[in-house]
């Protein structure tokens, strides 16, 4: 066995890989850019190397930089996490040149399975199903249009060296197919260096499935069962489970055994995933392999009772596979939940930012949660904006999906946008609930997961109002502690007022309502009022924002965590953000260019869409952005004029700047 590995990565997977290293006894070498210099995965690891800017192509994508790092620490093997060069052919050959150990499958294998269409002819040859579609070289756009006419509408475009969802186009008409063409060729080669695609017949109603296998360097495979990762936006997934929901025995075995297959056919060695698009009858087709270690890897760990970095470690360094095949079994129910710094209610726009507060379920039997940061660290618009990812177990799927939700319950993020309330949502829905899942699930249950605002429950405010009451009786209490004079009457804060009664207002702001609740100063609490009604109110505050809550004798627990004039409130499983309004506080005027629209996020401009001096209707795209590795679209807010840009195509831009100078049509 190894005595010491070098991680080529960062974030959640790095700090997982760590911990299985850690537990076996192993040490660790962690990479990381000028922009990770303070990351979780750099804390952890034994040792750390720097490696370049923040820029990933200057940093945890330059193969030379990782190769020196391993051998200036004498690390002995490299393990490349997901992402960046877990399936870069050159980077694998570079460690056998250097003597170093990949922990990973052969340069061969993923050669063969980089590019999606030499994949297809070998999984062909192998017997493997296949989906209808072309896979040639030739990569004239009016012959893709041909085939693709040919192969009848709906077909998806896929970048041939694509994954993780970029690089794919969805083309329901003949007439968008070369518009969508351009733009996913676009993507492809910003994310992965290659504009190469492939056509295939779109399925109605698909759903993904992928089977979890693993080779050793005797020619032992096995299948680790199947992960159902159907629910997805922009091809990207959102929750996985195992195992599938209403997956037969007899289906389990022939969707395993053709994983197998697909995985000797290119002497697969380490551990793979291969991915089929499943129709509702049970049909399968190949769709491709990944030749590394899945995000969603944790729910298989969960209900086969297994570590799949260990595996890894083991295989790598010459050991057979730990178990055969009659010896895996499936044990209960598991599922993972991606926590993204991202904003759902704005087209799930990345969020950056530091962690202001950051307090995750408790981790036991049933919850698991694997991250990359810790309260403090920022989410960087460099990398890809994930916080953690949450995985629960339990006996079956009702009651895992019972977890699932109350740990997202629990989960607490302030500084950044985060899609935990939709994830809620998302678990909650009755089509999930019901596994009537395919591929389209987000889009067709719109109207339930991005429901319209309702008005906000009178407790969110008396709640907010009382821990603000009880944070400044907290901070006079400490200071009276401080002070010589500790009984000094003016270290409390009891509302006294000279020929007054003890009442005051707190004002509060949550979109375009704003309400005021009026205090009421008694003995042993408050009385709270709010549009006319009033409460008995009273609790206890400690320094996290954690609430113990009492309204008119009914009780409950709630946090209120105070970020500037923000005051997030999480009651009842859900999280509302407030503002506390300070009626002495005088904002100014301005605000920026009336007509002027900002960039959401840091980016490049990509492509300029309309002309200067055009008049557009409102939706009218007007520019196209691109951050991280990911192409938004900025279009009119009405109907009106494009005055100007501001940018240039090619240009950075940052967070909230003046893009296009717009007039609205009067």
């Amino acid at each position: 066995m190894f005595e010491k590995i070098l991680i080529a990565n960062r974030g959640e997977i790095a700090c997982r890989v760590i911990k299985t290293a850690r537990r076996m006894g192993i040490k660790t070498v962690a990479v990381y850019s000028e922009a990770d210099a303070n990351a979780r995965h750099v804390r952890l690891a034994d040792e750390a190397v720097l490696i370049g800017p923040a820029a990933a192509k200057e940093s945890y994508l330059v193969i030379d930089k990782i190769i020196a790092a391993a051998k200036q620490t004498g690390a002995q093997a490299i393990h490349p996490g997901y992402g960046f060069l877990s399936e870069n052919e050159d980077f694998c050959h570079a460690c056998d040149e250097a003597g170093v150990v990949f922990i990973g499958p052969p340069v061969a294998a993923i050669q063969a399975m980089g590019s999606k269409s030499e994949a297809k002819k070998i999984m062909g040859a192998a017997g493997v199903p296949l989906t209808p579609g072309y896979h040639g070289d030739d990569q004239d756009p009016e012959l893709l249009k041909r085939e693709a006419d040919g192969i009848g509408y709906p077909v998806l475009i896929k970048a041939a060296a694509g994954g993780g969802g970029k690089g794919m186009r969805l083309v329901e008409r003949a007439e968008d197919f070369l518009d969508l063409l351009g733009s996913c060729k676009r993507e492809a080669i910003s994310s992965f260096g290659d504009d190469h695609v492939l056509i295939e017949k779109y399925i109605t109603r698909p759903r993904h499935i992928e089977i979890q296998v693993f080779g050793d360097t005797q020619g032992n495979c096995v299948y680790l069962f199947e992960r159902d990762c159907s629910v997805q936006r922009r091809h990207q997934k959102v929750l996985e489970e195992a195992p599938a929901p209403g997956m037969t025995p007899e289906r389990r075995a022939a969707m395993g055994q053709a994983a197998v297959d697909a995985a000797k056919a290119v002497g697969y060695v380490g551990a793979g995933t291969v991915e089929f698009i499943a129709n509702q009858d049970g049909s399968f087709y190949f769709m491709e392999m990944n030749t590394r270690l899945q995000v969603e890897h944790p729910v298989t760990e969960m209900i086969t009772g297994l570590d799949l970095v260990e595996w890894q470690l083991r295989v790598a360094s010459g050991e057979p596979l730990p178990l055969a095949q009659e010896q895996l079994q499936i044990r209960g129910h598991a599922l993972e939940a991606r926590i993204y710094a991202e904003d759902p209610d704005k087209g799930f726009l990345p969020s950056t930012g530091a962690l202001l507060h950051l307090s995750p379920p408790a981790e036991n039997l049933h919850v698991r949660v694997d991250t990359g940061v810790e309260e403090g660290d920022e989410i960087s618009p460099h990398y890809d904006p994930m916080i953690a990812k949450l995985i629960v177990w339990d006996q079956n799927r009702d009651r895992a999906l019972a977890r699932m939700l109350q740990a997202l319950a629990e989960y607490r993020v302030v500084g950044v946008s985060n899609n935990i309330s939709f994830l809620s949502r998302l678990t909650a829905c009755p089509a999930f609930a019901n596994a009537d899942l395919d591929t389209g699930l987000i889009e067709r249950e719109k109207a339930y997961l991005f429901p319209e605002a309702k008005a906000t429950p009178a407790e969110v405010w008396q709640v907010a109002a009382l821990a603000e009451l009880l944070r400044e009786a907290n901070r006079g209490a400490a200071r009276a502690r401080r002070d010589e004079d500790p009984l000094s009457p003016w270290h409390a804060r009891d509302g006294w007022r000279l020929n007054a009664s003890a009442k005051r207002d707190l004002i509060f702001r949550l979109g375009e309502d704003q309400k005021a609740v009026n205090v009421a100063y008694r003995a042993d609490g408050y009385t709270l009022t709010v549009d006319g009604k009033s409460v008995e109110a009273r609790g206890e505050l400690n320094d996290r924002g954690l609430l113990r809550v009492e309204l008119d004798g009914m009780r409950m627990d709630a946090t209120v965590v105070a970020a500037n004039e923000k005051r997030h409130v999480f009651l009842h499983g859900r999280a509302w953000q407030l503002s506390n309004v300070d009626p002495l506080h005088f904002a100014g005027e301005g605000g920026g260019a009336e007509g002027g629209l900002l960039a959401p996020m840091p980016g490049k401009v990509i492509s300029l869409i309309a002309q200067a001096g055009a008049a557009v209707e409102k939706g009218a795209p007007l520019l196209i952005l691109e951050a991280m590795k990911m192409e938004h679209t900025i279009n009119a807010p009405a109907a009106g004029t494009v005055k100007a840009f501001r940018f240039a195509v090619g240009d950075q831009v940052g967070d909230g700047d003046e893009l296009v100078e717009f007039e609205v049509k009067a």
